[in-house]
C-alpha cells in the first residue's frame, strides 16, 4: 500500500514537471542579430551583405528603431556601404527587422 502511494506521488510530480515545459509558440519568437553593410533600401525592405558577401533582404517593421551614429534616423537615411547591426524578430517562420544600428564613423 505504501509503495502504491509513493508511486502515485512520484507519477504526479513527474506530470507537474513535464507540464512546465516551453509554452506553445514560445520557440516561434526569437531575436537574431547580425552585422554587415547596406546594399540598398527600397520601401520597407533592407538589402544587406554580411561578412560572407552574401546579400539578404529583410522586411523592416514600421516601428523599428533605427539609428545612425547613435542618432535617431529613418530607413531611407541608410546609405549604401553603411555598416549596420540588425536585430530580427522571428515569429511563425518569418523574420522582421526590429532594430537597425548604423555606423558611418570608424
Amino acid at each position: 500500500m505504501t509503495c502504491r502511494i509513493i508511486s502515485a506521488g512520484v507519477f504526479a510530480a513527474a506530470l507537474v514537471l513535464l507540464g512546465r515545459g516551453v509554452p506553445a509558440g514560445a520557440d516561434d519568437k526569437k531575436d537574431h542579430t547580425h552585422h554587415g553593410h547596406v546594399v540598398k533600401v527600397e520601401g520597407d525592405k533592407l538589402t544587406m551583405a554580411g561578412e560572407d558577401k552574401k546579400e539578404v533582404t529583410h522586411v523592416v517593421a514600421k516601428d523599428a528603431k533605427i539609428t545612425i551614429d547613435s542618432k535617431e534616423a529613418k530607413l531611407k537615411d541608410l546609405q549604401p556601404h553603411t555598416h549596420v547591426k540588425v536585430t530580427l524578430k522571428e515569429a511563425g517562420g518569418k523574420h522582421t527587422v526590429t532594430k537597425i544600428e548604423g555606423q558611418t564613423k570608424k
